[in-house]
Formats: C-alpha cells, structure tokens, sequence
C-alpha cells in the first residue's frame, strides 16, 4: 500500500508536532519499524523548525509525504528567504555548535538523502528520503 498527502499549514509552531504526528500515523499504518519511524520524525519535525524559524514572516509553508514499499519521501515548501546548506553554520566544520546549524547535521544523519533547491516559481524545496525496507536504521545496540 502506498500513502501520499500534501498538507498547508500555518507558520507556527503549533503546526510541527501537527504533521509530525499525521506522518507518524502513516508510517505506524504500514507497519515501519519504530526506530524508522522515529528517525523520519525527527528529521521531518528539524526541517519543519526551520521554516517556522526562518521563514522571514511568511502565512504558509507545505508538507508533501509519499510512502511507498521502499521509501518515505517527504518534501517542504516555503515562500521564505531559503537556506544555503553550504553557507550555514557548523555544517562543514562541526565549530561553534551554540550558534546553531546542528539540525542540519542532524538531518543528514537521519535520512539517505537531503536536498535543498529554490525552484522557479519562487519557493524553497526541502526534500527528506529515507529508505524504509532493505537496511537497518540507526538503532543502539543493546550491551546485555
């Protein structure tokens, strides 16, 4: 079974835990296993605080997420000022972690594949995937 839904939502905070939780039920429905779940998350809610943070006094910002039996895409769409992966803090170097920038280090190492774009119609693109079948997530191992 595939899942797919596109939400617009206001630019507030009240909005992040909103569609963390519609894309938690989603994948809990086709049985992911919960450390995935977990992961996309948490990738999902740090890509959503950004635009919250970030979006330059904008009314709306878009979640698109597909599921299919190997993948969850997720995308966010935003009117604001954009974000250069390259130019932001600590991304490169690890320095000055106060400063922020740590959540997109976080992002990083929670999907398989991140990417930014500003697209032609103006807005800014920011695409999450996570392969969800075939390899394991992050999980702790367990020292009994």
């Amino acid at each position: 079974m595939d899942i797919a839904f596109t939400v617009t939502l206001p630019v507030d905070t009240d909005s992040v835990p909103f569609v963390r939780g519609l894309t938690r039920q989603a994948l809990d429905h086709l049985e992911i296993d919960g450390p995935v779940v977990d992961e996309i998350a948490l990738a999902l809610t740090e890509a959503c605080a950004n635009v919250v943070q970030h979006s330059g006094g904008h009314a709306h910002y878009e979640v698109g997420v597909a599921i299919d039996d190997r993948r969850c895409r997720i995308t966010v769409w935003d009117d604001g000022k954009g974000l250069d992966p390259r130019a932001a803090p600590n991304t490169a170097t690890g320095l000055d972690r106060a400063e922020g920038g740590t959540g997109l280090l976080l992002m990083q190492a929670l999907v398989d594949r991140l990417d930014f774009r500003h697209d032609p119609d103006g807005r800014h693109r920011v695409t999450l995937e996570k392969l969800i079948s075939g390899r394991p997530s992050l999980r702790l191992l367990d020292r009994d």
